[in-house]
This record gives structure tokens, sequence and C-alpha cells, in this order.
């Protein structure tokens, strides 16, 4: 049974969260406050935790940055609609997706299922062997990206695109993240190159490019890489 930790200060939406995942199975522990979450994280050991940003006593962003201080944890982020810059400097504090208010359970449940999907595997296991995600197989090592067994042709930066998005399958990654990564430390703001390689990349992958399954947009916030069953 996972168990997930949700960190928010309203007592509605704990006692539905708390709630609705305990129905489909999961173990939930709780707390109202930053400062809570960080010691309830601490002694119960999550196995995914829902933080609210908007939190009464540590802002939610800061509370990603101490998490990330010491555990790998999967964070799913709570925000408001229309705060994308919020979700950006969560992202780049270590928060590994995000969901807008108001949201469903069946949402939730999708996310908790990529995070948890994704939580066991140890990163030198993922740099050193190929990655399978639907019908896509990324081998690092060769620099070899397979479509359903069939060799598709990326140039070397169309390659590095991609891999970056591999190696953090399920992440929502913002695009400071991708283009420091893949372009350089010196890169940060210039988003129409990922637009362009973007499309470029899904012309290779997808099976219906105007309709992307694998390599999914978050707008105003970056990109993410999903297998085709992860909603």
């Amino acid at each position: 049974m996972a168990r997930v930790l949700v960190i928010d200060d309203e007592l509605a939406i704990l006692r539905a969260l708390g709630t609705g995942l305990r129905a489909r199975g999961y173990e939930v522990v709780t707390a109202r406050t930053g400062e809570d979450g960080l010691a309830v994280a601490a002694l119960e050991r999550p196995d995914v935790i829902v933080l609210d940003l908007g939190l009464p006593d540590i802002d939610g962003v800061e509370v990603c940055r101490r998490l990330r201080g010491w555990t790998e944890t999967p964070i799913i982020v709570l925000s408001a609609h229309g705060s994308e810059e919020r979700k950006v400097q969560a992202l780049d504090e270590g928060a590994d997706d995000f969901i807008t208010k108001p949201f469903g359970m069946e949402e939730l449940q999708a996310r908790l299922r990529v995070a948890l999907r994704h939580r066991a595997r140890p990163a030198s296991e993922i740099e050193s062997s190929t990655v399978d995600i639907g019908p896509l197989s990324v081998d690092f090592a060769k620099r070899e990206t397979l479509v359903r067994g069939r060799e598709v042709e990326l140039t070397p930066l169309e390659f590095d695109f991609l891999a970056f998005l591999a190696r953090n399958v399920g992440k929502v990654l913002t695009h400071r993240m991708i283009l420091q990564a893949v372009w350089g430390p010196e890169y940060g703001t210039e988003t129409h190159y990922l637009r362009v390689y973007a499309r470029l990349v899904r012309k290779k992958i997808e099976e219906d490019p105007s309709h992307p399954v694998l390599l999914r947009t978050s707008p105003g916030v970056g990109y993410q890489l999903v297998g085709p069953d992860e909603g």
C-alpha cells in the first residue's frame, strides 16, 4: 500500500483527499503547515508527497527546496489556476509534477500512478540502460531511438533533447531546466528553441504529431515525456 503525504492548510481539502485516496487503496498522512509537513515527511517516509504551494508558514517552493535536500520522494504540487510562475519555481526546486486547482480525484490518481511508477528506478540504472516508454525506446549508450522496433533518425541535438526528457520520464521539466541541460548553462530564456525541437521530435516519435501522446506540453511551464497510458 502506497503512503501519500498531503500538505495543505485547507481542512476541507485534507478531508476530501484523505477520504478519496483511502477509498482507492492509499495510506494517507496529512499536515497543515510547511514545518509540520517537513517533520511528517521525515517521520513517516511517504512514497509520494502532495504539496500545496500556498501554506501559512513556509512558502511551498521553500518546502520543495528543503525536501530535496535529503529525499528524492516524488512531489506533486497543488497550485491555483494561472500561477505558471509559481509552478515553474516549484519544479525548478525539485517538484516532479503539478495539478491546478480545482481538480478531480481521477486526475490526482493518474498523477500518483505516474509518480509511483517511476519512483523506484535509480538514476544509475537509467543512465546505463535503455529506457522504454510505451512504443518508444531510447538507448543512451548507443544514442539510438526506436519507435515500435524501428529506428528513427534524430539529429544530435534532437537526441539530446529527447534523452534528457527520457532520463526524467514522468517528470515535468521546465523550459530553463531543459535549455541549460541540452544547450548549456548560459541558456534559459530561449523557449522558441524548445518549441522548434519539440515539433521536430514529435514528427519522428508520435503516431499523430498534432495530438501528441508521449511528448506532452505543459503550457507556460515546460515539457514531459510519459507513457501513452499515463493520463
